[in-house]
């Protein structure tokens, strides 16, 4: 059970890494805004996207091992696709009220998308979390299954420790930070 909690506390932090890399990525290469740090702590990383991609793990994983077909085609794969735009913009559209209700804003605006609701989720980043979901869900997770299984037990407490250690002390942080 604990090395259980362990992985997906890990899975948690990579994805909240990349989420982080994602986000910079986009403000700096493709936007051309210049580099801000995009998540809420300090660290390099948005835990909206370790949030989000427990969350499809948990929700859609039943889903992926199916094999569902309208008629002789396959479509568990869009299917998946459409389960993960639809929970990865409800995770979006919650993330931004619990941002505003903790600091007063959230770190996107969607108003410049067409089909967008109060510039919190627009269809346009539903659906690059849709692709970029199905990379997550088919590529990125077997793979970091597969290695998460291969290390051992010492060399995993300690990675698993050392992120947690990272991560509480930028909460406190935060927490102290917000009390000054």
């Amino acid at each position: 059970m604990k090395r259980k909690v362990q992985e997906y506390f890990v899975y948690f932090m990579l994805y909240s890494m990349i989420g982080w890399l994602y986000e910079v990525f986009l403000e700096v290469v493709v936007y051309r805004w210049g580099f801000s740090n995009r998540g809420v702590l300090f660290g390099p990383y948005c835990v909206i996207y370790g949030t989000g991609a427990l969350i499809l793990i948990f929700s859609l994983g039943w889903l992926m091992e199916r094999r569902i077909y309208a008629g002789k085609i396959l479509v568990t794969p869009l299917l998946v696709f459409l389960g993960i735009m639809a929970v990865t913009t409800g995770v979006e559209l919650i993330g931004s009220y619990v941002m505003e209700f903790t600091s007063g804003g959230w770190a996107w605006d969607y108003r410049r998308f067409a089909f967008n609701f109060q510039g919190r989720i627009a269809l346009n980043p539903s659906v690059r979390f849709g692709i970029g979901g199905m990379l997550f869900l088919y590529v990125l997770q077997p793979l970091f299954v597969k290695l998460t299984e291969k290390m051992p037990p010492g060399a995993y407490n300690a990675v698993s420790g050392f992120l947690a250690a990272a991560l509480a002390a930028d909460v406190s942080w935060l927490a102290v930070k917000s009390l000054l």
